[in-house]
């Protein structure tokens, strides 16, 4: 176990913290001049040291109630409206599959992240579900549903199905496992089956977002790709019980073929439309994680394209556009890129906003480089380093690198979002050894829902 280990790369990153970027210790009775730690550190040990960091957002700032991950985590207490006691139902999906890693990894023992993983289950048992679909937000106290907005007090079907990823990567890692085990993963299957992925049609062929019990289907909001609700329409397909026909997805999210583009952006082919409307060629690199923590791209193919290339793509035009830096932000390079929805300066206070190339604020979100670690393993130790080296006075806290920043002007949010930092562990994981694709992989229901969506395994593309 390398609990010492998680507490040695803590002291490291706070010392980081209190260096200024180019610092240098003088020179000692040897002679030598001792370096910055990351500067020396192999590219396994700054992994190492990422996933520890991001791990603490789920396991020492969890919500203590309920053991799900907080929406948010902000390190001066200073909450609105009580939020410190809500948790989200996505963000504890990317969770779960953290806690595995964290095992995987010995920064905790395997008995204890069973505990921690079956209290969560048994919070998810006993928490508001809307024909088995759990809604964005819960009170981690209470279980009760926090509207998201107000009409989003329902059932949430993509953060629901986030969750279900998750969780069924816990069900794969206990297969075979002892009495506890066991108990936990029979557990898993009975919220599985219980899920009424079916009813989220409204008797259509389109899959619905949203459902609740005093607006129905008024949000309308319809999961047409392309965006981050593949794994949505697979999970959908792929249920046990309730499965939706294979004609949601391709009239739905494939929009009857029209997701197909095979035009190029920055020099990169899209492979797939990003937004109906035509109005912007990428979306934010979000994109790119959340369907992929479990889905493995890399032999994913359709009718309408091939995932791994889309994906790479996507992280390559990101990565060409802060090189490119059309805009003349300060600080934009190849050891600085990354854009996605994250934390963003507004009014003179700290907001949301959406990150794309095409709507660009001058806001690096760590997580949009780090966790394209798969797709662009160069680029991405290039950007830890970076991180490291240039802005680790500003942007290191106690969960890792901190939501979002802006070398322009230096402006940074001091915040954690669970969305944000749950990626960063999985992705990396995923790239270091192929854990959570190769769990999530392994469900017998997954593969027979691809097989009933027309997806094939294919070659993986390069650029």
């Amino acid at each position: 176990m390398r609990l010492s280990f998680l507490l040695f790369a803590c002291c490291l990153l706070v010392w980081a913290c209190k260096t200024s970027p180019d610092a240098k210790q003088e020179e000692g009775a040897t002679g030598t001049a001792e370096t910055a730690w990351y500067e020396t550190a192999s590219d396994e040990e700054l992994l190492d040291s990422v996933q520890a960091q991001s791990f603490r957002y789920f396991w020492e700032y969890a919500e203590p109630n309920s053991g799900m991950a907080r929406e948010r985590f902000h390190p001066d207490g200073n909450y609105p409206q009580n939020d410190a006691h809500i948790v989200t139902t996505g963000g504890a999906g990317f969770g779960v599959m953290g806690i595995l890693v964290g095992i995987k990894r010995e920064f905790i023992t395997r008995e204890q992240g069973i505990d921690r993983l079956t209290k969560i289950v048994n919070f998810l048992e006993t928490a508001d579900r809307f024909h088995g679909v759990w809604p964005h937000w819960l009170n981690g106290e209470t279980g009760e549903v926090k509207p998201f907005s107000k009409k989003d007090n329902g059932g949430d079907l993509v953060e629901s199905s986030f969750l279900m990823q998750g969780l069924l990567c816990v069900r794969q890692f206990c297969d075979r496992g002892n009495a506890k085990e066991a108990a936990l993963a029979e557990k898993i299957d009975v919220l599985w089956e219980d899920m009424e992925w079916d009813w989220y049609t409204n008797g259509t062929n389109n899959l619905y977002w949203h459902w609740s019990p005093e607006y129905n289907f008024e949000m309308n909001f319809a999961l047409q790709g392309y965006n981050e609700t593949l794994i949505t329409h697979v999970m959908a397909a792929s249920s046990p019980t309730h499965p939706t026909d294979p004609a949601v997805y391709h009239e739905c999210w494939a929009r009857n073929g029209d997701i197909k583009a095979d035009d190029a952006y920055l020099g990169y082919k899209r492979v797939l439309d990003h937004y109906p409307s035509g109005d912007s060629p990428v979306g934010p690199l979000f994109w790119a994680h959340y369907s992929h923590l479990g889905l493995d791209p890399r032999n994913l193919e359709d009718q309408y394209g091939n995932y791994w290339e889309l994906n790479q793509n996507h992280a390559l035009i990101h990565y060409k556009h802060c090189v490119d830096n059309p805009n003349n932000f300060k600080g934009y390079g190849p050891d600085c890129w990354g854009l996605t929805s994250s934390y963003s300066p507004k009014n003179g206070e700290i907001g949301y906003a959406s990150h794309r190339p095409d709507e660009d604020n001058g806001v690096i979100s760590p997580t949009a480089a780090l966790s394209s670690m798969p797709y662009t393993p160069e680029q991405t130790l290039a950007a830890i380093r970076g991180f490291y080296r240039d802005y680790g006075d500003i942007l290191l806290g106690p969960a890792g690198f901190y939501d979002a920043f802006r070398p322009d002007d230096g402006w940074v949010a001091p915040r954690y979002l669970a969305i944000d930092q749950g990626p960063i562990i999985g992705m990396i994981e995923n790239h270091r050894s192929g854990m959570l694709w190769d769990l999530f992989m392994s469900c017998p229901e997954v593969q027979a829902g691809l097989d009933r969506l027309g997806f094939t395994t294919g070659p993986v593309s390069s650029n």
